[in-house]
Protein backbone atom coordinates (compact mmCIF):
# COMPACT_ATOMS: atom_id res chain seq x y z
CA UNK A 1 0.00 0.00 0.00
CA UNK A 2 1.34 2.93 -0.93
CA UNK A 3 1.59 6.43 1.17
CA UNK A 4 -0.59 8.18 -1.17
CA UNK A 5 -3.02 5.50 -0.94
CA UNK A 6 -3.28 5.06 3.08
CA UNK A 7 -5.62 7.72 3.71
CA UNK A 8 -8.60 5.22 1.69
CA UNK A 9 -8.24 2.73 3.97
CA UNK A 10 -7.66 3.54 7.76
CA UNK A 11 -7.94 6.29 9.69
CA UNK A 12 -7.64 7.20 13.73
CA UNK A 13 -11.55 8.17 14.32
CA UNK A 14 -14.51 6.49 15.58
CA UNK A 15 -18.06 7.36 15.24
CA UNK A 16 -18.23 9.30 18.27
CA UNK A 17 -16.06 12.35 16.00
CA UNK A 18 -18.53 11.19 13.28
CA UNK A 19 -21.11 12.18 15.41
CA UNK A 20 -19.92 14.99 16.85
CA UNK A 21 -18.87 16.94 14.15
CA UNK A 22 -22.05 16.03 12.14
CA UNK A 23 -24.14 17.35 15.04
CA UNK A 24 -21.82 20.46 15.13
CA UNK A 25 -22.89 21.29 11.69
CA UNK A 26 -26.81 19.85 11.65
CA UNK A 27 -27.51 21.06 15.17
CA UNK A 28 -25.02 23.77 16.00
CA UNK A 29 -24.75 25.54 12.64
CA UNK A 30 -27.92 25.56 10.82
CA UNK A 31 -30.01 26.33 13.92
CA UNK A 32 -27.98 28.31 16.01
CA UNK A 33 -25.87 30.33 13.50
CA UNK A 34 -27.94 30.27 9.93
CA UNK A 35 -30.91 31.26 12.06
CA UNK A 36 -30.12 33.29 15.53
CA UNK A 37 -26.25 34.32 14.98
CA UNK A 38 -27.53 35.60 11.68
CA UNK A 39 -30.56 37.08 12.46
CA UNK A 40 -28.29 38.87 14.86
CA UNK A 41 -26.09 39.69 11.96
CA UNK A 42 -28.89 41.22 10.10
CA UNK A 43 -30.32 43.40 12.75
CA UNK A 44 -26.74 44.77 13.22
CA UNK A 45 -25.72 44.92 9.34
CA UNK A 46 -28.83 46.20 7.64
CA UNK A 47 -27.42 44.65 4.58
CA UNK A 48 -27.89 40.76 3.64
CA UNK A 49 -24.54 40.57 1.35
CA UNK A 50 -22.80 41.79 4.82
CA UNK A 51 -24.49 39.36 7.49
CA UNK A 52 -24.13 36.70 5.24
CA UNK A 53 -20.82 37.44 4.67
CA UNK A 54 -20.07 37.14 8.34
CA UNK A 55 -22.79 34.49 8.94
CA UNK A 56 -20.01 32.39 6.57
CA UNK A 57 -16.81 33.42 8.04
CA UNK A 58 -18.60 32.39 11.67
CA UNK A 59 -19.58 28.87 10.30
CA UNK A 60 -15.68 28.67 8.91
CA UNK A 61 -14.59 29.19 12.18
CA UNK A 62 -16.93 26.95 14.01
CA UNK A 63 -16.30 23.99 11.51
CA UNK A 64 -12.75 24.33 11.55
CA UNK A 65 -12.40 24.51 15.11
CA UNK A 66 -14.48 22.09 15.93
CA UNK A 67 -12.13 19.69 13.31
CA UNK A 68 -9.42 20.47 15.41
CA UNK A 69 -10.77 20.15 18.72
CA UNK A 70 -12.89 16.94 17.94
CA UNK A 71 -10.60 15.19 15.29
CA UNK A 72 -7.18 16.26 15.62
CA UNK A 73 -6.15 17.64 18.67
CA UNK A 74 -7.42 14.67 20.92
CA UNK A 75 -5.38 12.32 18.64
CA UNK A 76 -2.57 14.43 17.83
CA UNK A 77 -2.95 14.55 14.63
CA UNK A 78 -1.93 17.10 12.05
CA UNK A 79 -3.63 18.98 9.37
CA UNK A 80 -2.73 16.67 6.23
CA UNK A 81 -4.93 14.09 8.03
CA UNK A 82 -7.73 15.68 6.74
CA UNK A 83 -5.99 16.23 3.26
CA UNK A 84 -3.86 19.92 4.06
CA UNK A 85 -1.50 19.23 2.20
CA UNK A 86 0.67 19.65 -1.54
CA UNK A 87 0.04 17.44 -4.68
CA UNK A 88 1.98 17.08 -7.61
CA UNK A 89 2.49 19.76 -10.21
CA UNK A 90 0.53 16.77 -13.02
CA UNK A 91 -2.61 17.26 -11.37
CA UNK A 92 -2.97 20.62 -12.64
CA UNK A 93 -3.90 19.70 -15.61
CA UNK A 94 -7.18 17.93 -14.17
CA UNK A 95 -7.37 20.86 -11.76
CA UNK A 96 -8.54 22.86 -14.66
CA UNK A 97 -10.68 19.47 -16.53
CA UNK A 98 -12.94 18.80 -13.36
CA UNK A 99 -13.22 22.94 -12.96
CA UNK A 100 -15.06 22.75 -16.62
CA UNK A 101 -16.86 19.65 -16.03
CA UNK A 102 -18.09 21.24 -12.74
CA UNK A 103 -19.13 23.99 -14.69
CA UNK A 104 -20.81 22.44 -17.70
CA UNK A 105 -22.78 20.06 -15.12
CA UNK A 106 -23.96 22.71 -13.09
CA UNK A 107 -24.74 24.92 -16.14
CA UNK A 108 -26.73 22.35 -16.81
CA UNK A 109 -28.85 21.71 -13.47
CA UNK A 110 -29.58 25.46 -13.04
CA UNK A 111 -31.03 25.38 -16.72
CA UNK A 112 -33.23 22.20 -15.78
CA UNK A 113 -34.43 23.85 -12.47
CA UNK A 114 -34.99 27.06 -14.12
CA UNK A 115 -37.02 25.14 -16.51
CA UNK A 116 -39.53 24.59 -12.90
CA UNK A 117 -39.46 27.94 -12.09
CA UNK A 118 -36.63 27.87 -9.40
CA UNK A 119 -33.49 30.24 -9.61
CA UNK A 120 -30.12 29.48 -7.68
CA UNK A 121 -30.28 32.57 -6.05
CA UNK A 122 -29.73 32.70 -2.35
CA UNK A 123 -29.95 35.97 0.36
CA UNK A 124 -25.95 37.01 -0.55
CA UNK A 125 -26.66 36.55 -4.43
CA UNK A 126 -30.01 38.57 -4.07
CA UNK A 127 -28.16 41.65 -1.69
CA UNK A 128 -25.34 41.26 -4.66
CA UNK A 129 -27.49 42.29 -7.23
CA UNK A 130 -29.24 44.87 -5.42
CA UNK A 131 -25.85 47.52 -5.24
CA UNK A 132 -23.17 46.39 -7.64
CA UNK A 133 -19.49 47.88 -6.71
CA UNK A 134 -16.08 47.13 -6.41
CA UNK A 135 -16.29 46.68 -2.83
CA UNK A 136 -19.72 43.87 -2.72
CA UNK A 137 -17.86 42.16 -5.48
CA UNK A 138 -14.99 41.85 -3.98
CA UNK A 139 -16.94 40.77 -0.46
CA UNK A 140 -19.12 38.32 -2.85
CA UNK A 141 -15.39 36.89 -4.10
CA UNK A 142 -13.07 36.57 -0.98
CA UNK A 143 -16.64 34.99 0.71
CA UNK A 144 -17.55 32.46 -1.86
CA UNK A 145 -14.33 31.88 -3.50
CA UNK A 146 -11.66 32.22 -0.64
CA UNK A 147 -13.26 31.11 2.43
CA UNK A 148 -15.93 28.75 1.46
CA UNK A 149 -13.94 26.51 -0.43
CA UNK A 150 -11.26 26.32 1.97
CA UNK A 151 -13.40 25.60 5.24
CA UNK A 152 -15.78 23.17 3.67
CA UNK A 153 -13.38 21.43 1.37
CA UNK A 154 -11.54 20.42 4.92
CA UNK A 155 -14.72 19.81 6.42
CA UNK A 156 -16.72 17.86 3.53
CA UNK A 157 -14.20 16.05 1.48
CA UNK A 158 -11.19 16.42 4.40
CA UNK A 159 -12.89 14.80 7.23
CA UNK A 160 -16.39 13.50 6.04
CA UNK A 161 -15.28 11.85 2.51
CA UNK A 162 -12.35 10.70 4.62
CA UNK A 163 -14.30 8.95 7.07
CA UNK A 164 -16.85 7.88 5.05
CA UNK A 165 -14.38 6.08 2.50
CA UNK A 166 -12.22 4.03 4.79
CA UNK A 167 -15.70 2.46 5.81
CA UNK A 168 -17.92 2.10 2.59
CA UNK A 169 -17.14 1.77 -1.18
CA UNK A 170 -15.76 5.01 -2.75
CA UNK A 171 -18.78 5.34 -5.09
CA UNK A 172 -21.19 4.95 -1.77
CA UNK A 173 -18.42 7.65 0.10
CA UNK A 174 -18.88 10.32 -2.78
CA UNK A 175 -22.52 9.59 -2.44
CA UNK A 176 -23.05 10.13 0.72
CA UNK A 177 -20.87 13.22 1.76
CA UNK A 178 -22.34 14.70 -1.53
CA UNK A 179 -25.84 14.10 -0.02
CA UNK A 180 -24.55 15.78 3.62
CA UNK A 181 -22.75 18.51 1.75
CA UNK A 182 -26.26 19.24 0.17
CA UNK A 183 -28.32 19.34 3.29
CA UNK A 184 -25.88 21.35 4.78
CA UNK A 185 -26.65 24.17 2.47
CA UNK A 186 -30.40 24.75 3.83
CA UNK A 187 -32.37 26.49 3.64
CA UNK A 188 -31.25 27.49 0.19
CA UNK A 189 -33.30 25.07 -1.59
CA UNK A 190 -33.17 25.52 -4.91
CA UNK A 191 -29.62 25.55 -5.32
CA UNK A 192 -29.18 21.59 -3.93
CA UNK A 193 -28.46 20.02 -7.36
CA UNK A 194 -25.94 22.05 -8.28
CA UNK A 195 -24.23 21.21 -4.75
CA UNK A 196 -24.77 17.81 -5.24
CA UNK A 197 -23.09 17.83 -8.32
CA UNK A 198 -20.13 20.30 -6.86
CA UNK A 199 -19.83 17.35 -3.91
CA UNK A 200 -19.43 14.81 -6.51
CA UNK A 201 -16.81 16.52 -8.03
CA UNK A 202 -15.54 17.90 -5.34
CA UNK A 203 -14.99 14.22 -3.61
CA UNK A 204 -13.55 12.28 -6.56
CA UNK A 205 -11.17 15.53 -7.19
CA UNK A 206 -10.01 14.56 -3.22
CA UNK A 207 -9.90 10.92 -4.30
CA UNK A 208 -7.83 11.15 -7.20
CA UNK A 209 -5.54 13.21 -5.80
CA UNK A 210 -5.69 12.85 -1.50
CA UNK A 211 -5.37 16.53 -1.48
CA UNK A 212 -8.09 19.21 -0.16
CA UNK A 213 -6.10 21.79 -2.04
CA UNK A 214 -6.97 21.04 -5.34
CA UNK A 215 -10.52 20.84 -4.35
CA UNK A 216 -10.08 24.20 -2.76
CA UNK A 217 -8.92 25.34 -6.25
CA UNK A 218 -12.02 24.23 -8.22
CA UNK A 219 -14.62 25.05 -5.90
CA UNK A 220 -12.88 28.53 -5.33
CA UNK A 221 -12.73 29.19 -9.11
CA UNK A 222 -16.05 27.98 -9.99
CA UNK A 223 -17.44 30.03 -6.84
CA UNK A 224 -15.51 33.44 -7.99
CA UNK A 225 -17.09 32.91 -11.62
CA UNK A 226 -20.74 32.40 -10.10
CA UNK A 227 -20.53 35.52 -7.99
CA UNK A 228 -18.73 37.49 -11.18
CA UNK A 229 -21.89 35.93 -13.16
CA UNK A 230 -24.32 37.01 -10.81
CA UNK A 231 -22.76 40.85 -10.21
CA UNK A 232 -22.21 41.37 -13.73
CA UNK A 233 -25.12 39.61 -15.43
Amino acid sequence: MTSTDTWKKMDQWTWREFAALLALEFVFVIFVIKFAVQSLYEQWLSNTLYSGTLTGLTIAIVLLLGIYLVALRPQKLSWTEVGLKGFPAKDWWRIVLWTLMLIVLSVGAVYLTSLLGNTVDNSKTESLKQSVTVFTILIGVVSAGIVSPIYEEIFYRGFIFRWLRTRVSMSWAIVISSLIFTAAHYPTMNAMPVNFISGVVLAWTYERTGSVVPGMIVHGVFNTIAVLLTALG
